[in-house]
């Protein structure tokens, strides 16, 4: 929508004469709209020209239509009935590239009076290789009084302010010059937050935009080819190379265990003192960061540093964690069975249950708390090795040889999952119908002695969501990618779960979590037997705090400080001038990206440049978390880089080498800040509107890395710019990404 300024004395007001019984009978709301079914996305529909429409004949200076559907943009304004004949013309405009805009052929267009001259109800641009693209075009005028448009706040924050965008109000309503100077904020944003969009990172390879278990994990037996290798080959021909295990981001080095469990015995690693020896007492080693001492603490707490090699079972169930991950792993290392060191997470459930898209969302959340987990999806190696053109008969259970296709797909991904485990693997994510307890008794019997298997049943009475999930089902499924009709495909689909409900079983057996009517977030049960350990517990509590209710959440740094403008680590600074300017463009930005969610809340840290960011957004309620504070520096906090290199050499080599484990003197690491993230991330999860969080960049690296499901050894090198803002869309499709930059 076009802005206007307007300067109403009290006189004006008192007589009356900008309303419906005065001059011409008010303000005349126009609107042009333009339409093609066929626009490529790339190219945003623009309008450029005379004053007082835009004021520039520069493409530069072109302002954007409003997208109203997917085939219509819209451009509104307010003009006088008597206004002057606005000259203008359309154009495209690529979206993210530099090349040249797309001006429309013909003569200029003349809008008098609302209406368009002459027969202009198509807009043609000629496109590279003579292709012409049409556009049809529509204008509608509407006469409105000043009255009716200052009801609508839209119209008020957008009618009577001026944009400076370009500079100059779209449209002047009884404005002069004086007044056009002090309604001009360098604040104010465009009605069309599309202008602002920049494209986002490319996807990390376990993208959250493509089918779900398409990132599940390729058998072991698949040949470089992309088919199996022959079953008479050796095992030993089979196995993979053993660079799939270790921590989440694919490395499995010593110096990357947070926690070691030394052996007493080996005295060549170290020298015990007079009262470890005396005592007996084993020395828990845990890793306090790179930069600073490894401590060990004993019941007479004495300490000793040792340089240990890890065994292969200390290796093998150790995360790459800090905090409360660390310790629940010692303690489960210590205290649990053998096999307790590495845990299935076997999934069970009818066909478009939500099976897939919980399996990854539990491997997303336990990487980013740096355990080894991979997902298995048995569906990916049946398409591997019986193609994706396989009829709903072959799910019937009085089918035999489709039983034996399917149970022997199953065993090969079990076998690849125990197998990854042994190799330093700790959670594998089975992803399976996994429907009748034969096929249960027979993944138990596999796992008995290797690892301690959880049943994860995920129940669904809602027919609406069922029916939801089949059609993304037939949408994304490479089952029915080749496929052309679309009900044939939901047909056969639903045949296929036919087959499966005539012989399912629920899980009554072992160790199990059934989720019941829970994907919904309204209500819902959840059940578990015979669940114990840390780690068990932390997936029964994010199981309970997860649900598909589409929501957008919003990341983003605050407004530069003064700090950043020095060059400081730290600090608890204000912000600087530039900083209050995003500060109110951010508040527009909430408030128009918001305006219809009433539930939504604002999260800053507590430190003042997040709150000082916050404070021009009204409307939402807001909360302060100590955890979103940003990460803590220790002794070098307040200084420059370059100080630290100079007064502290060994510190600033320590962090270049390892950012990721790098712990501050007396402060923390990125381990560290995702341990107390973890709450933080629980609650996005929980919540059911969208959240702004205005934080930190170390921070927001480690909460965007959770999102994006991107290894951990990649977030200090994350890119969070200022003065930008990543939306976050969760729902039912998984997780999308959008970017938004309100200034450089």
């Amino acid at each position: 929508m076009g802005s206007g300024a307007s300067k109403n004395t009290e006189e004006e007001e008192d007589d009356g004469s900008n309303g419906s019984g005065g001059r011409g009978g008010g303000q005349l709301y126009v609107s042009l709209k333009m339409e093609n079914s066929k626009a490529q996305g790339e190219l945003t529909p623009h309008i450029y020209g005379s004053v007082p429409l835009i004021g520039s004949w520069d493409p530069s200076k072109a302002l954007p239509l409003l997208r109203e559907s997917a085939s219509i943009s819209e451009l509104s304004f307010v003009v006088p009935p008597d206004h002057e004949a606005l000259d203008f013309k359309f154009l495209l405009k690529p979206k993210y590239r530099d090349t040249p805009c797309i001006v429309e052929e013909g003569e200029n267009r003349l809008l008098t009076g609302g209406s368009l001259r002459g027969d202009a109800r198509v807009a043609l641009f000629k496109l590279e290789g003579d292709v012409v693209l049409e556009f049809r075009v529509f204008v509608n005028a509407d006469r409105v009084s000043p009255f009716d448009l200052a009801a609508s706040w839209r119209a008020y924050r957008e009618n009577f302010q001026p944009s400076t965008v370009r500079g100059i109000p779209d449209v002047s309503i009884n404005a002069d010059s004086a007044a056009l100077e002090v309604l001009c904020p360098s604040e104010s944003l465009e009605l069309d937050l599309e202008h602002y969009e920049v494209p986002a990172p490319a996807p990390s390879a376990h993208s959250s935009l493509v089918y779900a278990a398409d990132n599940a994990e390729n058998p072991r037996s698949l040949s470089a080819s992309g088919s199996f290798v022959n079953d008479s080959t050796p095992k030993a021909a089979l196995d993979s190379p053993k660079d799939s295990g270790g921590s989440a981001d694919g490395s499995r080095s010593a110096k990357e265990m947070k926690v070691i469990v030394p052996n007493s015995s080996d005295t060549s690693s170290g020298v015990l003192s007079p009262f470890q020896q005396k005592d007996g007492q084993r020395g828990l080693f845990v890793d306090r960061g790179v930069g600073s001492p490894r401590l060990a603490k004993s019941v007479s707490a004495s300490s000793f540093s040792v340089d240990l090699k890890l065994d292969a079972q200390t290796k093998n169930s150790m995360p790459a964690a800090a905090g409360a991950v660390a310790a629940g792993a010692v303690a489960d290392q210590l205290l649990g069975p053998k096999e307790d060191r590495h845990l299935a997470i076997v999934l069970v459930g009818l066909p478009a249950r939500g099976k897939t898209f919980t399996a990854a969302k539990l491997t997303r959340y336990l990487r980013w708390l740096g355990h080894d987990t991979k997902h298995f999806n048995v569906g990916k190696y049946r398409r591997l090795k019986h193609g994706v053109n396989v009829a709903a008969d072959f799910f019937r259970a009085d089918n035999p040889e489709g039983v034996e296709a399917r149970t022997e797909v199953a065993a090969l991904a079990m076998e690849d999952m125990i197998g990854w485990m042994q190799d330093g693997g700790q959670v594998g994510i089975f992803d399976a119908t996994n429907s009748t307890r034969v096929r249960r008794n027979m993944l138990m019997k596999m796992a008995e002695g290797k690892c301690k298997i959880i049943f994860l049943e995920t129940l669904c009475n809602d027919e609406r969501i069922i029916e939801r999930n089949i059609r993304l089902k037939i949408q994304q499924s490479p089952d029915y990618a080749e496929g052309t009709d679309f009900e044939a495909g939901v047909r056969d689909f639903r045949d296929r779960l036919a087959n499966y409900e005539k012989v399912y079983e629920p899980v009554e057996e072992g160790s199990y979590i059934k989720m019941i009517d829970m994907v919904s977030g309204n209500g819902g049960q959840i059940q578990v037997n015979n669940i114990s350990g840390y780690l068990p517990g932390r997936i029964v509590f994010f199981l309970v705090n997860t649900h598909l209710t589409p929501r957008p959440i919003l990341l983003t740094r605050h407004g530069e400080s003064m700090d950043n403008v020095r060059g400081r680590t730290g600090g608890d600074s204000v912000i600087s001038e530039s900083g209050k300017i995003y500060a109110k463009k951010l508040a527009n930005f909430v408030e128009k990206r918001l305006k219809n969610e009433k539930a939504a809340s604002i999260w800053t840290s507590t430190l003042q440049r997040t709150v000082l960011t916050a404070g021009s957004i009204v409307g939402f309620p807001k909360v302060q978390w100590r955890a979103l504070d940003e990460i803590n520096s220790g002794v070098c906090d307040g200084m420059t880089y370059e100080e630290i290199k100079k007064i502290m050499p060994e510190e600033f080599e320590s962090r270049r080498k390892d950012k990721l484990r790098y712990r501050y003197p007396r402060g923390e690491s990125y381990l560290d800040v995702i341990q107390r993230l973890e709450p933080v991330i629980i609650e996005l999860e929980r919540q059911k509107a969208p959240v702004v969080v205005i934080a930190h960049q170390a921070v927001l690296r480690a909460l965007y890395a959770y999102f994006a499901d991107r290894p951990l050894k990649e977030i200090p090198q994350i890119e969070m710019p200022l003065h930008t803002i990543i939306e976050i869309q969760m729902g039912v499709s998984g997780v999308q990404e959008k970017r938004y930059k309100l200034m450089d």
